[in-house]
């Protein structure tokens, strides 16, 4: 797992541009704003919240890579931000067929169980606790969504600060809108009632 914190400017650049021509997501609209009722918050956990993602850094990183990748032939869907870690993954995505992409991400699970049982010989283990979803019900709902799935690493304790964790779309956020720009909204729109109140609009 690469230390994105101690990376010069010239290898993040570097970095970011090998993450796009390992095709990871292009998901970031000309400016972060809800503007679909089809837009959702996904995520799933492994079950027991096993540390089963994460039990190599190349798991971490093929499974970011397969998630992200099932927006790859979605015309008319659109993925705002991500985040993989050791044991769950959070999704805000506009989803233009959301039946359709539940499949996906069944067959995704399906794929990585028998993958990982398979390294890790272990036949039969249930790898997987569902997917949970929650439609988005405006902005400020969307916003702290948003902010909630960058900031989850640091939330977990996996790291100090968000952009040093590698297994999400904050890096692509940040050098689209800056960290200052990011931080603005981080306060304009912060997490700490997340389920409570800020959804309701």
């Amino acid at each position: 797992m690469y230390e994105w914190r101690h990376m010069t400017t010239k290898e993040r650049a570097e970095l970011l541009l090998a993450r796009r021509s390992r095709k990871y997501p292009k998901h970031s609209p000309p400016h972060f704003e809800y503007n679909d009722t089809y837009c959702f918050h996904l995520c799933a956990a492994n079950f027991e919240h096993q540390n089963i993602i994460g039990a190599t850094p190349q798991r971490l990183e093929q499974f970011s890579r397969d998630l992200c990748g099932l927006f790859e032939e979605e015309v008319d869907s659109c993925l705002y931000a991500w985040c993989v870690l050791p044991n769950h993954w959070h999704l805000l995505a506009k989803l233009a067929n959301f039946t359709e992409f539940l499949q996906k991400i069944g067959h995704l699970h399906g794929k990585s169980s028998f993958l990982w049982n398979q390294e890790d010989n272990l036949r039969g283990r249930k790898c997987w606790h569902g997917c949970s979803d929650r439609r988005i019900r405006g902005p400020r709902h969307f916003n702290a969504t948003l902010n909630y799935i960058l900031y989850n690493p640091v939330k977990h304790g996996y790291v100090k600060a968000w952009a040093q964790w590698p297994f999400s779309s904050i890096h692509e956020y940040l050098e689209n809108f800056g960290e200052e720009q990011a931080l603005v909204n981080f306060d304009a729109y912060p997490i700490l009632n997340m389920g409570e109140t800020w959804d309701k609009d």
